[in-house]
């Protein structure tokens, strides 16, 4: 079994609260309205939101390696824009990692932009390759999908 961990930063132009609300705190609303062709639905399974809380995002992707992912919000700091997760079904667990998680910091940067640091923690099942390159390029274009729909619709998430 292999451990590993990877750091990643994305650049925004939108402001840290902004990208924080829409890309982690309503991402399963958010979505499926906005990158349709990867996630189909999301929705908030117990827990209300709060840390403890548990959501299903179900992807429309037929190439992705799953077909939908839960994940339990451990940490929640709305004031310093960061959240950490735990993928507690689906999203390769158990085929692909024994155990996953993601800490997320949204920090101001420049004149209304911002920096979206991201580690991951996980341990690989025995065999599986590490496929960081993929979850990387992942995480820009949830990004980046945001920063567009954010700066096309400049009264959302304010």
């Amino acid at each position: 079994m292999s451990s590993g961990s990877w750091s990643h930063e994305v650049a925004a132009n939108v402001p840290a609260g902004k990208l924080f609300k829409a890309a982690m705190l309503d991402w399963h609303n958010l979505g499926p309205k906005i990158v349709p062709d990867f996630i189909a639905s999301g929705s908030v399974v117990s827990g209300g939101g709060a840390v403890g809380s548990v959501r299903e995002i179900k992807m429309s992707n037929p190439e992705l390696p799953f077909n939908y992912l839960k994940e339990r919000l451990d940490f929640v700091d709305h004031e310093k824009f960061e959240v950490k997760n735990t993928l507690v079904e689906g999203g390769g667990l158990g085929k692909q990692f024994e155990s996953a998680s993601n800490h997320f910091k949204f920090e101001p940067s420049g004149n209304n932009g911002c920096i979206v640091k991201v580690t991951a923690t996980y341990k690989l099942l025995p065999g599986v390759a590490d496929e960081s390159a993929k979850a990387k390029e992942g995480i820009t274009n949830h990004m980046k999908a945001t920063e567009a729909y954010l700066l096309a619709n400049p009264t959302a998430y304010v």
